[in-house]
């Protein structure tokens, strides 16, 4: 069965670019645009990857990715970050919350699948 993608963004456009991309390579997708929508489609939906944008209306991304990893059920999912927050300390920032990897936004097209593509293979999925 192809991986199931839980895409947590709040800004429609790149929402529908991220999914689009998923979709071309095969992935099942769920959405959330908000912190909330996103820990609650984790529960129901048990996604293999969550691709997380840290700016979010109700819970930030920092918040769900913490919340998400006291969860021993998310223990080894993979989370990785989708941001514009690029400046020194960002990243580590990103990673101390629970993320697994971090990428900036605005995404670059032509090689977001294959990076997508070669954390989930360093992960094992």
């Amino acid at each position: 069965m192809p991986p199931l993608a839980l895409i947590v963004e709040d800004i429609e456009d790149n929402l529908l670019l991220i999914k689009s991309l998923l979709e071309m390579a095969d992935f099942r997708v769920v959405e959330a645009r908000d912190g909330r929508e996103a820990l609650a489609q984790a529960q129901a939906h048990r996604p293999d990857l969550i691709l997380l944008d840290m700016s979010l209306p109700e819970i930030d991304g920092w918040t769900v990715a913490r919340m998400l990893r006291q969860n021993p059920e998310f223990g080894s999912t993979l989370i990785v970050a989708l941001t514009a927050h690029a400046m020194p300390g960002d990243r580590e920032k990103t990673l101390e919350a629970g993320c697994d990897e971090f990428l900036t936004k605005p995404i670059d097209v032509p090689t977001f699948l294959p990076t997508i593509t070669k954390i989930l293979e360093a992960k094992g999925g």
